[in-house]
């Protein structure tokens, strides 16, 4: 337990240090999207560091712990280096810019505030990391393969919408005010988030053991319901779409009609 709390104690340290580094980065570069490229990064090292601490009763570090912090470090790496990408020599993102604008001379003090918010949600995150690592049931099963092809889809699914939505931009004959409707992004207003949440429910497979031998595992199932709660509902698609209604009103309103904000599904056929 103590070695536990021990880890739970660097992982937070870790993620005030790195939003930190990520707030300093930000008055250098006057680029606060570069944030969550920080935050990415920052999760997965302090999802990987308490993956790998010792599990009770087991030799270290087990198949299990392998797996997850396998899985935590390729989910960081794809999506900080997508993110960090996006915002080397790029406008601002849209929710920093509009927070720049909301909070004028305040904006610094604001942000700071609100990145260590962001890394206080970072180490709840990895609770559902350390829950998975820490089940001792012997051996890999059919819950782990399960698991792993979860992931493995999630990040697929996360790093095809994204290549998408950059094409999409890219376009020599981009149409000014238009909205991407390719591929993934006409199932769903936002499939990279819904691949992002799709990529946590794979810890509580890792982490619940059915018999009830390990009822620490279903602290697992607050990743995937925290991480809902906070695309759906606060910092992902609210005010991304708020940006879209202003920037573009006609051609999104039209989209939000016909297609799911969320769970990818066939969109609905417009009325004559």
């Amino acid at each position: 337990m103590a070695v536990i709390v021990a880890g739970l104690g660097g992982a937070a340290l870790l993620l005030i240090l790195v939003m930190t580094a990520a707030w300093a980065t930000q008055r250098v570069t006057g680029n606060a999207g570069w944030s969550d490229a920080f935050w990415s990064f920052g999760v997965g090292l302090a999802g990987v560091g308490l993956a790998l601490l010792p599990v009770v009763g087991a030799d270290w570090p087990t198949g299990r712990q392998l797996l997850v912090a396998i899985a935590a470090a390729v989910w960081s790496i794809r999506l900080g280096s997508h993110i960090a990408a996006r915002s080397r020599g790029s406008e601002e993102d849209a929710r920093y810019a509009a927070f720049r604008k909301e909070w004028g001379a305040d904006f610094q003090r604001r942000l700071f505030i609100f990145l260590m918010i962001q890394a206080a949600a970072g180490w709840f995150l990895c609770l559902s990391i350390l829950a998975a690592a820490q089940n001792a049931r012997m051996g890999l099963g059919l819950q782990d393969a399960v698991a792993v092809a979860l992931i493995l889809v999630a990040i697929l699914g996360e790093a095809i919408a994204d290549r998408q939505l950059q094409r999409f931009r890219e376009r020599p004959n981009a149409i000014a005010g238009a909205v991407c409707q390719d591929g993934l992004w006409a199932w769903s207003r936002h499939p990279n988030y819904f691949f992002e949440w799709l990529g946590w429910l794979a810890y509580p497979i890792f982490a619940i053991d059915l018999g009830g031998g390990y009822p620490f595992g279903f602290v697992a199932l607050t990743g995937p319901a925290f991480i809902y709660w906070l695309l759906v509902h606060v910092s992902g698609i609210p005010p991304l779409e708020a940006h879209m209604m202003r920037s573009r009103p006609d051609a999104f309103a039209g989209y939000r009609d016909r297609v799911p904000a969320f769970f990818p599904w066939p969109p609905r056929r417009q009325k004559a």
